[in-house]
């Protein structure tokens, strides 16, 4: 990979997909974007975790324990992130309505109110849906922690990051049963 990219994601939200919980991720975009929307700059790419707006309120109960777990780890990290995880873009969905996004509730880790909140925000711009087929490191890779990297950014270019033998974490019949969740749940 010439130039390595990586959206930023929540941390629990990598968790969550690291571990099969889920396939989508909902994007508007981050504060600091410069095109003031979100757009996918790469089909492909690293997961970057974020712990900046992350809360246990934010995400379901189930999820809220992962939130102070990834929070401790990036204490051990002060000046590094842990690069865990890669993913492909199957499919980016846009959506603008609250109905669509109810329907997708049970499939993802956030609250129905953050969820809500992420489609209001910028209430023009649609909310992206990106359905992820994401793969594990075989070895994480820890890399120093840029001032580059800080900042409301979905997207960072990376450094000091080598390409590395990865597995999906799912198979691809169990991938396409909650890829297929999800294209029934936004067509209603």
């Amino acid at each position: 990979m010439d130039n390595p990219i990586a959206l930023r994601e929540w941390a629990v939200a990598v968790k969550a997909l690291e571990e099969g919980k889920q396939v989508i991720v909902l994007r508007k975009g981050g504060i600091a974007e410069e095109t003031k929307e979100f757009r996918l700059e790469s089909p492909r790419f690293y997961l970057f975790p974020s712990f900046e707006h992350q809360r246990p309120n934010l995400v379901k109960p189930e999820a809220s324990e992962i939130v102070e777990l990834t929070q401790a780890e990036a204490e051990q990290l002060t000046d590094q992130v842990r690069i865990s995880s890669y993913a492909e873009v199957v499919e980016d969905i846009e959506i603008m309505d609250s109905e669509t996004l109810q329907r997708l509730n049970g499939l993802h880790i956030w609250t129905e109110d953050y969820a809500e909140e992420r489609l209001k925000w910028k209430k023009t711009k649609p909310l992206h849906v990106l359905i992820l087929r994401v793969y594990k490191l075989d070895m994480p890779q820890i890399i120093p922690m840029r001032e580059s990297y800080g900042g409301c950014k979905s997207w960072h270019k990376l450094e000091d990051i080598s390409e590395a033998p990865k597995i999906p974490v799912l198979n691809d019949r169990d991938f396409e049963l909650q890829a297929e969740a999800v294209r029934k749940r936004i067509i209603g």
